[in-house]
């Protein structure tokens, strides 16, 4: 019986080592980005996006815990402006985020401090590009280091497809925002 758990323990490494050394190969930044065309000019939706006061109108974050709780800090809005928030850690967790390059109307970097449910510190970055017929093109990224824990959570969960799916949802929500 023993010989039998030491073989099972031993196969259980091995699987561990395996999967930890596979995720060692992987990239170590990673990027998620959503792009949608929004048919007003960069002068209209930029304001939404910085000013952290006017993400209530369109972020998927806010709708995901009616009880999480907001603090703003710093100016109103560009540099220096400040969002923190602490709710439910399965729903949004608790962080913050800071304006640490603004230039109106075309481009907006966040410096982005996540605490719970886990800790990381990643760059979120929003560009307004012209589009035909005075549209605007908006993408919302994403992008970071990717520690070793992070590209084995990688393996078992597509954050590309979570997070995206997120952005996406913002950006058809400032989308109907503006233009609505």
């Amino acid at each position: 019986m023993l010989k039998i758990l030491s073989v099972i323990a031993g196969v259980i490494v091995v699987a561990v080592l395996g999967v930890v050394a596979f995720a060692a190969t992987r990239p170590d930044t990673f990027r998620v980005e959503r792009s949608i065309v929004i048919a007003a000019p960069a002068e209209k939706i930029f304001p939404l996006i910085d000013n952290f006061a006017a993400w209530k109108s369109w972020s998927p974050y806010e709708t995901k815990d009616p009880a999480m709780k907001r603090t703003y800090s710093g100016p109103a809005q560009g540099l220096g402006a400040r969002y923190a928030w602490d709710g439910d850690p399965k729903a949004v967790g608790s962080g913050s985020m800071e304006v640490v390059e603004s230039t109106a109307p075309s481009k907006v970097v966040l410096k982005l401090d996540f605490l719970v449910p886990f800790e990381a510190h990643n760059t979120g970055l929003f560009t307004l590009e012209p589009a035909a017929g005075g549209a605007t093109k908006v993408t919302w990224a994403m992008e970071g280091r990717q520690p070793l824990m992070g590209k084995v959570m990688c393996l078992f969960f597509d954050m590309d497809k979570m997070v995206g799916g997120d952005f996406a949802a913002g950006l058809a929500k400032l989308k109907a925002a503006v233009e609505g």
